[in-house]
């Protein structure tokens, strides 16, 4: 039964936009955080940092910065997402690494009735220089995404994704 469960939260996730005014409490960002840190990493190198965020005057730089997220404004919380490349099992790992932790907070979030969206930072670089900025990033340390959360304003129905055209088996 709890394999079920597991994957009606992983099968019903969605980008969610719309928030109620409802602030997450500290203790669910905590087990979103824990969520995230239980990801896996190469080597086992965890090279990743989370900055937390419930400022809405950083929300409102932020849209500055990214043309898509104005929906940001609502959330209650955000977690940007950062690799640390002095971290990382070799050039380039943290990028797959962070996807997976940011992954873990999308399915977390949705397990706890949280609603969230990925707001793309990588590849951007321009993106990822203004974030370095307004987040006062280490030389060494690149945002890679940032997750806004919030409690839901709306169910959303969950479209059935699976594609028997995606599968190849042995070969191309």
């Amino acid at each position: 039964m709890e394999h079920e469960a597991a994957l009606s939260w992983i099968l019903s996730r969605r980008s969610i936009r719309n928030y109620t005014s409802e602030t997450i409490s500290e203790s669910t960002i905590k087990e979103i955080l824990a969520a995230a840190m239980h990801a896996p990493s190469a080597v086992n190198c965890q090279p990743w940092h989370f900055i937390v965020s419930s400022n809405k005057e950083i929300f409102r730089k932020v849209t500055e910065i990214h043309p898509h997220s104005s929906f940001l404004l609502d959330a209650s919380h955000a977690i940007l997402v950062c690799g640390d490349e002095k971290l990382q099992h070799a050039e380039g790992y943290y990028l797959a690494d962070c996807g997976a932790a940011t992954e873990n907070i999308l399915l977390a979030a949705n397990a706890l009735g949280i609603g969230s969206c990925w707001i793309g930072v990588f590849p951007r670089m321009e993106r990822m220089l203004k974030f370095k900025e307004l987040f006062n990033l280490p030389e060494h340390i690149q945002p890679f995404a940032l997750v806004s959360l919030g409690y839901p304003e709306a169910a959303k129905k969950h479209p059935d994704r699976f594609r028997e055209d995606r599968i190849h088996i042995d070969q191309w």
